[in-house]
């Protein structure tokens, strides 16, 4: 059953990824809106963030078929299943606007916040998921 711990060992590796991207993000935020003079690592932040929203995508995935393969059905997991399929259309707002602001450089207000608003809401979305996840793990993967 060794399987079964891919899904959360991946999720909470992106969770941790996503954090720091969230943090780099922040610096964009405070240097843009904020007057602070810090250096913005763009490359980083966009390369991160990119791969964090993919493992994110590819986790949920996952972890249906964990599910199939565990339980023979899917959606199954209450609160935690319905926020995966609920962060769906934010994992591709977020990739696609940060994909615009990366490839069409240009002076934008609207734009990067909704992107900025978008991914913290994934962060926070995540974190939740690390918690029904853990309760998960707590009442079917111990022993």
């Amino acid at each position: 059953m060794a399987v079964m711990w891919i899904h959360p060992a991946l999720q909470v590796a992106a969770l941790v990824l996503g954090l720091y991207a969230l943090h780099l993000g922040w610096r964009r935020f405070a240097f843009a809106h904020l007057g602070r003079k810090i250096m913005f690592p763009w490359k980083r932040h966009v390369d991160l963030g990119s791969l964090v929203l993919a493992i994110w995508l590819a986790g949920l995935i996952l972890g249906l078929s964990m599910a199939y393969h565990a339980w023979s059905m899917v959606f199954i997991t209450g609160l935690h299943y319905q926020t995966a399929l609920a962060m769906l259309p934010l994992l591709a707002f977020g990739y696609l606007s940060g994909r615009v602001m990366d490839k069409h450089k240009a002076k934008r207000k609207a734009l990067p916040l909704a992107h900025a608003a978008n991914n913290l809401l994934l962060v926070l979305m995540a974190l939740s998921q690390l918690a029904t996840g853990a309760i998960i793990i707590r009442d079917y993967l111990l022993p």
